[in-house]
């Protein structure tokens, strides 16, 4: 299935920011966030991480429980290219990040032939419980988590100011853009348009955040 059973975990959402990743990896709540992590029964860090481009649409839509406000969900077969984060780890550690991903205990192994072999694998009705296989790179599969619907079949809502301050940390971790392309990019998403704009969000990120 994989090469020395390493994949690449594609983040496109918050877990692009390392230290919001690594509440999945060994447990803990991320700040600003409101939900524990139960953590990976490995909790070692990533082989390694790179930036990558998704083909594909990033939207905000439902509720977070974790956040309030949008979700992020990937869909594969929009318009343009999503921003992502890949991650090297085992398949045992993507297995347990999809799990708390999908609000279930960590700790059962995913088969992830399914998704590999024909580009997607639904293991749910809903949030990030659809597998998504995006190609290979350096002879590792590529895979991240989305919702099974279209960018078109659910209302937007817009994501909560912690919650992008997340994701922008995360873009300019990895890809190195400016604020206020980061800015533009999160803003003109669907649901986030909603309520953001470019000029209101490089506000925000360029404004302290709140005291705890």
């Amino acid at each position: 299935m994989t090469d020395n059973g390493l994949v690449w975990y594609a983040a496109y959402g918050s877990n692009m920011h390392l230290s919001r990743l690594r509440c999945y990896l060994s447990g803990g709540t991320p700040e600003g966030g409101a939900r524990a992590m139960l953590g990976c029964r490995d909790p070692a860090e990533p082989v390694r991480s790179m930036p990558i481009m998704l083909p594909g649409l990033l939207y905000f839509a439902t509720e977070s429980l974790i956040w309030t406000g949008g979700r992020a969900f990937y869909d594969p077969e929009g318009p343009g290219e999503t921003a992502a984060r890949a991650y090297l780890l085992t398949a045992a550690q993507f297995s347990d990040i999809a799990a708390q991903e999908m609000y279930r205990s960590p700790g059962t192994d995913l088969d992830l032939t399914e998704a590999i072999t024909t580009g997607r694998a639904p293991l749910g009705p809903g949030r990030y419980e659809t597998l998504s296989y995006a190609g290979t790179l350096v002879n590792h599969p590529i895979i991240t988590c989305t919702a099974p619907w279209r960018h078109t079949d659910l209302p937007g809502n817009a994501p909560s100011p912690a919650y992008l301050r997340h994701l922008a940390a995360g873009l300019i971790e990895s890809h190195g853009w400016a604020i206020e392309t980061t800015a533009t990019y999160l803003a003109t998403r669907p649901g986030a348009d909603l309520t953001w704009t470019p000029e209101t969000l490089t506000t925000l990120l360029t404004s302290p955040p709140p005291a705890v």
